[in-house]
């Protein structure tokens, strides 16, 4: 076997770098966000060039030039862009206000919690941001602790619970851009394949708040005012999406309806519209909050691109493949995959990136769709996301709170049935015999 297809465990040092050091700095600091992540990205990839003296610098130039060149690189990266447009827009016009509002006004004042969780997951399937989900309604599950009795840990883990699900599965959320892009499938199948798997967790989710929350009363004090044209960008987006129109048109279409929106109502003057969609003077959301995730995606496919180029994607698939047998074995080789790449970068999107090229070599090898290769990689970096204490999201549910990560995770119930019924899917339903090689060409037709 020649060394190419041994694959070389060496090659994998900037990986091992950049873990050591990005983890290495969270410990010291205390603090998982000490170190940027672009930072120890570029560390990393400063050691791939460094290796490998067969290839002089232009050469390696050349190779990653190849690799941040690929088609799916650069969609994703203009995906990237045109989703954080929107999301500035809509936001700008209004809807995510609406949205909240909307959910509250109508929720039935004996399911608070179970609500909070409902109205989370409508959020972040409508924004495609967990973040942006739990900044929108901690406030209002601080609220309703307050007037029902209900332990804030209980209405903040609802809160979270909700903010996952959206994460997982819209049409414009970042994970769901990569895995997509990665896999090489269509977001419509992929959004299908992934709500099935889901759909059990959810439902159980939604039982056992129901259960513990049984004896809860809450009086709805306050005006919850909202606007339905400034939720309808939400849902234009969301059903463009999910009939299979062009996500670029989709997001497009979406963005010019929340700057009509956003004029009409008063709530976006004439002269900002171009200030809205590009992020705002202070240079958060919009295009400008996308610009860290797009770096670092170009960086991540360098240092893959060397990595590749020296063996050590190889060496990875010929580990794996000694260990696991099948498809099933396959499955969930990509499945602990993710959830351990997440585990180390604390970041979903970054994993789904960083193990994105290793999935699609195991899915290949081991005829596995890529619509489903992307459904596992974007729900098990979910679970782990929602369950790890120094991740953004239980940081940020747990700053608007004052709980302790801890605290929370003990009502994060969605993102362990994810994991539960993700394996389950693995285990016991049988894919159809639909080559991966085949689904490709089905979507570039």
């Amino acid at each position: 076997m020649s060394e190419e297809k041994k694959g070389r465990a060496a090659a994998l040092l900037p990986i091992g770098v950049f873990l050591i050091i990005f983890l290495g700095a969270g410990i010291v600091f205390d603090d998982f966000y000490a170190m940027p992540a672009i930072v120890a990205f570029l560390v990393a990839l400063l050691v791939a060039f460094l290796q490998n003296r067969k290839l002089d610098f232009n050469e390696k130039i050349h190779v990653i030039a190849k690799g941040v060149g690929d088609d799916n690189i650069i969609t994703m990266c203009l995906i990237f862009l045109a989703a954080g447009g929107f999301s500035g827009a809509v936001t700008a016009a209004g809807g995510a206000e609406s949205t909240v509002n909307l959910g509250l006004s109508i929720m039935p004042a004996s399911i608070a919690v179970v609500g909070l969780f409902i109205i989370g997951c409508f959020i972040s399937l409508s924004m495609g941001t967990s973040m942006g989900t739990i900044g929108a309604l901690a406030p209002i599950a601080v609220q309703i602790s307050q007037k029902t009795g209900f332990s804030m840990a209980i209405c903040i883990g609802a809160v979270m619970c909700g903010a996952m699900f959206g994460d997982n599965l819209s049409m414009i959320s970042d994970t769901t851009i990569t895995a997509v892009k990665t896999q090489g499938c269509e977001m419509k199948d992929k959004f299908r394949e992934n709500f099935l798997i889901v759909l059990p967790a959810a439902i159980i989710t939604v039982i056992f708040f129901l259960i513990q929350t049984r004896n809860g009363d809450f009086q709805m004090t306050g005006e919850y005012t909202y606007n339905i044209f400034q939720v309808l960008p939400y849902l234009v987006v969301l059903a463009g999406a999910l009939i299979g129109i062009n996500v670029f048109i989709v997001l497009i279409l979406g963005t010019v309806l929340s700057l009509i929106v956003g004029v009409a109502t008063g709530t976006i003057a004439i002269a900002n519209i171009f200030t809205v969609i590009a992020g705002g003077a202070d240079g958060s959301g919009g295009m400008m909050g996308m610009y860290d995730i797009t770096v670092i995606s170009i960086v991540v496919a360098c240092i893959v691109s060397l990595v590749k180029e020296m063996g050590g994607i190889q060496f990875i698939l010929n580990f794996i493949k000694k260990r696991i047998k099948g498809k099933k074995g396959g499955e969930i080789g990509i499945a602990l995959l993710a959830l351990l790449v997440d585990m180390c970068t604390a970041n979903n999107t970054v994993a789904i990136v960083m193990a994105g090229p290793i999935a699609k070599e195991i899915s290949e090898e081991y005829d596995i769709s890529p619509k489903r290769s992307a459904s596992l990689l974007d729900m098990f970096t979910s679970v782990g996301q929602g369950l790890l204490p120094y991740g953004a999201q239980l940081l940020l549910a747990a700053s608007a709170t004052g709980l302790t990560p801890f605290r929370i995770i003990l009502y994060c119930y969605y993102p362990i049935f994810m994991a539960v019924s993700g394996v389950t899917y693995i285990l016991f339903k049988e894919e159809k015999a639909v080559s991966a090689v085949a689904e490709k060409e089905k979507t570039e037709q």
